[in-house]
């Protein structure tokens, strides 16, 4: 009799603290992203992909953990910026083969660290890194805004070439309408497009601005693609955020080309003829350079945010608004082969969510295009953001676990970060990208 009452005694504690004691959310979520997650130490946790708040009955530095393999397609790729020669080349007064030195290293490293790609930029401002018959050589290059290099060479041939010996692809990266950077002084060759089109060549907020309204600046600069796509083995082309520039707050001085367009029979008003301006050149661009090489791909790297509050909780600039780009419809209409939105904010805050707003990117993808985001591995400087690296790991892992909708790889801004070793990103990365990877098949094409 004893005995039953001590058993029952027992069996009531057990159930009483079962009830009181809350079991941890992560032993029973399973996430429609990323899966089914374990409570463990945060430094033990693969990738770094984990989620706090999950693991209620643990000390602070017990996560809710996730893990991923490393997938076999993937796009690992860095933007080379040559503008103000913020990559490549250090120096615009190196020879030829300290620049040619330099490349092969940045090559190398990406080789090195099982990454697939580089964006290299050719035309920053109107000009070229390559041997034009169209634009003068870049001053980036050789200081002097028309010069060759001399000894001469090719720096696109030269990339191109090197790249694919070590099975890395090279994008051809263009800047439609700028035409000089902000505090530069040199003086235009007699080839540069403000020379060309003078009429519609402005000044704005200190840059030297084309007018994407007009038909013969559009035209020459689809001429600038074709030239690139044919005489180049390039595997892309690729443009970035500025079409219309950012505001200064003045409104952009194209009042005559609108008014012509008016006087012509125009009825749109004049934001909606500035992104329709915008949309011609894009879908012109995408026609004719597949066209001419049907397998070359095509890819834009817009700013990261397409509308304020879009999606909900999202606040900031609008692209469509004050950039005037409709990326929205250009990745629903298939205008481009991959989509990189510059989503150049951490995972947490909510009012620019690097999460929140990817997957609002591969939502907007209805013919199935590749959306690749870029991230601000600059943002890591201590200089800067101060980002800690492991918030680069999680943006890769949080993109890998959409890979089965089309988020399908990353690029990072930019590859000087990468080649300092800045908080020893290289040691992250490669243990990210522990296997080669092939690029991501794009079967429309």
């Amino acid at each position: 009799m004893i005995s039953f009452f001590i058993l029952t005694y027992v069996f009531y504690s057990l159930y009483s603290f079962t009830l009181t004691v809350k079991g941890d959310t992560c032993d029973t979520y399973n996430h429609p992203q990323y899966g089914v997650g374990q409570c463990i130490n945060e430094t033990l946790c693969p990738n770094a992909l984990y989620m706090s708040g999950l693991c209620e009955s643990k000390p602070t530095d017990i996560k809710c953990c996730f893990s991923l393999e490393p997938p076999k397609e993937e796009f690992r790729a860095a933007w080379i910026a040559t503008v103000a020669n913020i990559d490549w080349p250090s120096s615009r007064t190196a020879t030829p083969a300290q620049q040619q030195t330099e490349l092969i290293n940045i090559l190398n490293t990406i080789q090195t660290l099982n990454m697939n790609a580089v964006v290299f930029q050719v035309r920053p401002v109107g000009d070229a890194l390559y041997a034009s018959t169209l634009e003068p050589w870049s001053f980036y290059l050789t200081g002097t805004h028309g010069k060759a290099p001399s000894p001469l060479w090719d720096p696109l041939t030269f990339i191109v070439n090197e790249a694919h010996k070590r099975n890395i692809e090279v994008h051809a990266w263009i800047n439609p309408y700028r035409g000089r950077m902000s505090g530069a002084t040199y003086e235009f060759a007699s080839n540069h497009m403000a020379k060309r089109f003078p009429k519609y060549a402005y000044t704005y907020n200190n840059y030297i601005w084309m007018d994407p309204g007009a038909a013969e600046v559009q035209q020459f600069i689809v001429n600038v693609t074709e030239d690139i796509v044919r005489r180049y083995a390039v595997d892309g082309i690729h443009m970035d955020d500025y079409f219309y520039p950012y505001s200064d707050g003045t409104d952009f001085p194209d009042a005559s080309t609108y008014t012509a367009y008016q006087q012509s029979g125009g009825k749109l008003n004049k934001s909606d003829w500035r992104r329709s301006s915008v949309n011609t050149l894009v879908q012109t661009m995408y026609t004719r350079m597949h066209a001419i090489r049907p397998k070359v791909k095509f890819g834009i790297s817009p700013f990261g945010i397409y509308k304020n509050g879009v999606p909900a909780g999202i606040t900031g600039l609008s692209s469509f608004d004050s950039l005037y780009c409709d990326t929205k419809m250009w990745l629903e209409q298939g205008l481009v082969d991959y989509m990189t939105p510059q989503l150049y904010w951490q995972i947490d805050p909510p009012a620019q969510s690097y999460s929140a707003l990817l997957n609002w990117w591969i939502q907007q993808s209805a013919k199935g295009r590749h959306v690749y985001p870029g991230n601000a591995v600059y943002r890591i400087l201590p200089t800067g953001h101060n980002w800690p690296v492991n918030e680069i790991v999680r943006q890769i892992n949080i993109t890998r676990s959409m890979r089965d909708r089309l988020a399908l790889g990353n690029v990072f801004y930019s590859v000087k970060q990468i080649m300092q070793n800045v908080k020893g990103i290289q040691a992250e990365l490669a243990k990210l990208y522990t296997q080669k990877a092939i690029i991501p098949k794009m079967s429309w094409l």
